[in-house]
């Protein structure tokens, strides 16, 4: 198994879909939520204050502060503005209430979990720890010094992002290793810019031997570590670390589903990906891909002063867009293009393997086409003119909020390079960086008062007949989309966060 041989496999086609005959068994649905029995169980405060300074800063590379006088206040807002419950649905026919979060997630399904450690973080004790945002908590499976956490440096604070990919993989079949990476990539960046928000910085290290990291942290066997994430700044209130020998409270990880349905691809896939030892782990810097220049010259970029902490928290996915004649200006799209294409913090991120096509539906001063984003020159080349709603839908799986948003991406991976300079590891990182890129667009819609969506579902092949796209110019790994959304009648009129009861 290759890269190529899973990502080939996964394309979406008529044919493909024809075959499926998918079902979904409600009665096995996983868990959303894990949680360790017989370990200790450290509150985080509830309510924590929420970072001022405006997201685009915080998007745009400036820290903020944090008043946090100790590490239960300080890991109470990262985590709180990062991957906490942040609001409730109710489904109509039923009344039964399910839980959004923070950090956006395929399907609501949230296959990723935040495990920590900390060292010489005043007020909290030393350990290992699980974050459980169903009660806002912290589960301590470990204590004292975890030194030799490969990656991790002198950081107080270094957490592990892992996957539980039959969350997905009950709903979405083989495909659902791809949703996973994205939703990675979600996470990774809702991690960083909360940590940034308030006041530290983060390098993520996707370079480890996973089975290292599995052992470490006792993971369960249906867990894989995926990321890790260090976290460093002043901000963070520090004292000196804990000595003395080691102690394992490890924990009884609840059990998902009734039945854990196998699917060799994904276990094929996942085992290609992996490193199995610490040595070379590719190009640190792998090549520039190629640039170019459009004839569209993109104005300054629009300006927004809500507040981080209000914009992580009210972020949604939107169930779909008004459509009609409203539309964005060139200016808000020119904002949103140079967040998502700003350098992102990470030990195989030297350079980029994403390039994003844009369909533009109502832009104001942007006639209907197809384009082409050039960063270095934050200028547009259009590739295709004429109305793309019907065309934008139908690559999306016949999704019309494709064809409803103001502008639709494309985003294109070019898994050729991530391969030559990572080897099979490079899949997981063009799907990071598509992920990554995704949280950046919901926040900057949200920021300026729109909606987005992303949307993983669309006929692969068909994407790259549309956009005239031959092998060596990449593949698609995620579509998006950003409009006004429609209200959705799962939301109650008053969203506060409310505490999942098990």
């Amino acid at each position: 198994m290759t890269w190529r041989d899973y990502h080939e496999a996964t394309k979406h086609s008529v044919e493909s879909l024809r075959r499926a005959g998918h079902v979904l068994d409600w009665t096995n649905m996983p868990d959303p939520f894990r949680y360790y029995e017989g370990v200790p169980v450290l509150d985080l405060p509830a309510d924590p204050p929420a970072p001022e300074i405006p997201a685009f800063d915080v998007l745009q590379g400036t820290s903020g502060t944090t008043p946090a006088c100790d590490g239960p206040a300080f890991l109470s807002q990262l985590l709180f503005y990062s991957a906490a419950i942040s609001a409730s649905k109710r489904t109509p026919l039923t009344g039964e209430k399910y839980a959004l979060r923070v950090n956006p997630s395929s399907g609501n399904l949230h296959p990723t979990e935040f495990h920590f450690l900390t060292r010489g973080l005043n007020g909290w004790p030393d350990g290992l720890y699980h974050y459980d945002p169903s009660r806002h908590m912290a589960e301590k499976r470990g204590h004292r010094d975890f030194a030799t956490m490969p990656a991790s440096g002198s950081a107080p604070i270094v957490f592990v992002l892992t996957t539980i990919v039959w969350r997905e993989a009950w709903k979405y079949g083989e495909r659902a290793y791809r949703y996973c990476l994205h939703d990675m990539g979600h996470a990774w960046q809702a991690l960083a810019l909360s940590a940034r928000a308030i006041g530290c910085e983060h390098i993520a290290a996707g370079h480890f031997v996973d089975d290292d990291v599995t052992r470490m942290f006792h993971l369960n066997s249906d867990e894989w570590p995926m990321l890790i994430v260090s976290l460093q700044g002043e901000s963070i209130p520090v004292r000196e670390a804990e000595t003395g020998e080691t102690v394992w409270f490890g924990g009884k990880a609840n059990q998902l589903s009734r039945e854990t349905i196998v699917h060799p691809l994904i276990d094929r896939i996942h085992s290609a990906t992996k490193r199995s030892s610490s040595g070379s782990s590719g190009t640190s810097f792998a090549p520039s891909a190629s640039t170019g220049s459009g004839d569209i010259k993109l104005p300054s970029p629009a300006l927004s002063t809500r507040s981080f902490g209000e914009v992580a928290r009210m972020r949604r996915s939107a169930l779909d867009f008004q459509g009609g004649k409203r539309s964005m200006s060139l200016a808000e799209l020119s904002a949103i293009l140079a967040i998502a294409t700003l350098p992102l913090s990470a030990d195989f991120a030297g350079t980029r393997f994403i390039q994003l096509y844009l369909y533009a539906h109502r832009v104001d001063g942007l006639q209907p086409g197809v384009y082409r984003f050039w960063p270095e020159r934050a200028e547009l080349e259009q590739t295709k003119s004429g109305d793309q709603r019907v065309a934008a839908a139908g690559l999306s799986l016949g999704q019309d909020l494709a064809g409803n948003a103001c502008v639709t991406f494309s985003m294109i991976g070019d898994l050729e390079r991530a391969a030559r300079s990572y080897g099979d590891r490079g899949y997981r990182y063009v799907h990071f960086e598509a992920g990554a890129i995704g949280y950046r667009l919901y926040l900057a819609a949200e920021a300026l008062g729109l909606g987005a969506t992303g949307i993983g579902a669309f006929y692969d092949d068909e994407v790259h007949r549309h956009l005239n796209l031959i092998p060596e110019q990449g593949q698609v790994a995620y579509h998006f989309a950003i409009g006004y959304p429609v209200p959705d009648p799962r939301l109650p009129a008053t969203n506060e966060p409310q505490e999942i009861i098990r």
